[in-house]
C-alpha cells in the first residue's frame, strides 16, 4: 500500500514587490514551515503572482522560487497556468501544481467549454462580454500503482462585485446600490460558470475513464450548497438519476470533525471555502482529511497591515493506494 497526500493552499498574493504586501523574506518565514507541514505528494496553491524576468516583458515565479528553495518541492514537477496570450505566468493570481510524481499530460481551460456570457447591463444600457478572470489547471499524474489521477487546480471568481463602467466612486465604494447588486450578479454568474466548465471537463474524463481517479481541488470562493459547489458535485439528489450516481463527485470536507470544519474566519465565522472534491473511485481510497486552521486569523477582525500570513487555511486529504 502507498501513501499519497494531496494538498491546496491559498498562498494569497504571493509577491516580491513591497507595494503589494509585507517583505517576502516575512512571508517565507510564515508560509514555508506551513508548506513543510503539509507533507503534500501533490500541492495545488492559488494567488502566485508572475514577475517580469526580461525587459520584453515576459515573467516568472521568482516569489514562488524562494519560498519552495531549500524543500522538497523545489524539485517535483511543475504546472503553472498561462495569462492572456498564452505565453507564460499572468501579473497575479495564477494557479499552480506541484507534483513528487510525474506529470503525463496538461493543459487549462478558460473558456474553451463555456463560452463567454454575452450580457445587456440594466443599470447602464450596455452590453458586455463576461469573462473569468482566471483558467481552470488540469494535470495527469502518473500512480505508481499503473493509474492516472487526475488534478484540477480552480480559483473561481470571489464573491465581490464586479466593477461596472462609470459606476463607482472609488476602487471599493460604489455610486448605487443597484450598480453593486448587478456587480455582484454578474460575479456570481462568472463562479457559476468556471465551475460549470470544470464539471464539463470532469465529464470528459469519465466519458473516457468511467472509473476515472479525479481530484478537483483550490479556493471554490463558495460554501458546500451555494451554486458553484453544487454544480461540481452534481450530486443524486440534484440529477435524480442513479445511472449518473458513479459520476458524482464526493464532498471530502464531510469527514472532517465539524469543530475543524473552516478554511477561512469572517467576521467571527468559520467557513469552507477551500477544498478537495474526490471521484467515488479516488474517494474510496481516501484515509483521512486535515485542515491546518489552528493559527488562522480573521480577515475581519484580525487583518493587521503587511500581515504575512494567509487568511486561507491548507486543507490536506490522504490516500492509501492500492497495489497495481
Amino acid at each position: 500500500m502507498t501513501r499519497l497526500r494531496i494538498a491546496t493552499f491559498n498562498l494569497e498574493n504571493l509577491d516580491t514587490r513591497l507595494g503589494r504586501g509585507p517583505p517576502l523574506s516575512a512571508r517565507i518565514a510564515v508560509l514555508r514551515p506551513q508548506l513543510l507541514k503539509l507533507d503534500a505528494d501533490i500541492l495545488c496553491l492559488q494567488e502566485v503572482n508572475g514577475q517580469k524576468s526580461t525587459p520584453h516583458g515576459s515573467r516568472a515565479l521568482v516569489a514562488l522560487d524562494a519560498l519552495l528553495a531549500g524543500t522538497p518541492y523545489a524539485a517535483f514537477a511543475r504546472v503553472v497556468s498561462k495569462g492572456p496570450g498564452g505565453k507564460g505566468p499572468a501579473d497575479i493570481q495564477n494557479t499552480v501544481i506541484l507534483s513528487r510524481l510525474p506529470v503525463v499530460a496538461r493543459d487549462q481551460l478558460w473558456h474553451d467549454l463555456v463560452p463567454p456570457l454575452s450580457y445587456r447591463i440594466a443599470t447602464v444600457d450596455a452590453e458586455i462580454e463576461t469573462r473569468f478572470d482566471r483558467p481552470i489547471l488540469h494535470a495527469a499524474v502518473a500512480l505508481p500503482n499503473g493509474r492516472r489521477l487526475h488534478v484540477l487546480n480552480l480559483h473561481l471568481k470571489a464573491p465581490l462585485a464586479s466593477a461596472i463602467s462609470g459606476q463607482k466612486e472609488s476602487a471599493f465604494v460604489w455610486k448605487s446600490t443597484a450598480a453593486w447588486a448587478e456587480g455582484f450578479f454578474i460575479a456570481a454568474c462568472k463562479r457559476a460558470g468556471q465551475a460549470l466548465e470544470a464539471r464539463l471537463l470532469v465529464e470528459r474524463l469519465f466519458d473516457a475513464e468511467p472509473d476515472a481517479l479525479v481530484a478537483v481541488c483550490g479556493d471554490f470562493n463558495a460554501e458546500s450548497r451555494e451554486t458553484p459547489v453544487r454544480v461540481l458535485l452534481a450530486g443524486e439528489e440534484d440529477t435524480g438519476s442513479r445511472a449518473l450516481a458513479s459520476r458524482v463527485l464526493v464532498l471530502l470536507e464531510c469527514r472532517l470533525p465539524e469543530q475543524r470544519r473552516y478554511t477561512i474566519r469572517h467576521a467571527g465565522r468559520g467557513v469552507v471555502f477551500d477544498r478537495i472534491l474526490a471521484s467515488r473511485a479516488l474517494a474510496a481510497w481516501h484515509k483521512h482529511s486535515e485542515v491546518h486552521n489552528d493559527t488562522l486569523a480573521d480577515e475581519v477582525f484580525d487583518a493587521a497591515p503587511m500581515s504575512p500570513n494567509s487568511f486561507h487555511a491548507p486543507v490536506v486529504a490522504e490516500f492509501t493506494l492500492p497495489e497495481g
